[in-house]
C-alpha cells in the first residue's frame, strides 16, 4: 500500500474545514485562497500524492492545479 492509498490523512486535510468551492473554482477564476488553505495543511504531500495517484484532472490538490500535476507527471515521466 502506498501513501497515495491510505487515506487516513483525508480528515487532518485543511480543506474539509474550507468552503470546496475554492478547491474547484470555475474556468479562469482565481486559486489563490485554495493554494494559501494548503500551503498551511499538514497533509499536503499526502493529498498531492493521492492526487498524482490517482489522475485527479480537477480542483485543487496538494497545493497544486490540474496543470502544475500534468507538469509534475510529465517531469517524472521524462525521468524515467
Amino acid at each position: 500500500m502506498t501513501a497515495a492509498d491510505d487515506l487516513d490523512w483525508w480528515d487532518k486535510g485543511l480543506c474539509a474545514q474550507t468552503d470546496p468551492e475554492e478547491f474547484y473554482p470555475d474556468k479562469g477564476g482565481s486559486v489563490l485562497r485554495a493554494k494559501k488553505v494548503c500551503g498551511a495543511c499538514e497533509v499536503r504531500e499526502e493529498c498531492l500524492d493521492y492526487a498524482l495517484a490517482n489522475n485527479e484532472r480537477y480542483g485543487i490538490w496538494g497545493g497544486t492545479s490540474e496543470r502544475e500535476r500534468r507538469r509534475i507527471t510529465a517531469q517524472k515521466e521524462a525521468l524515467g
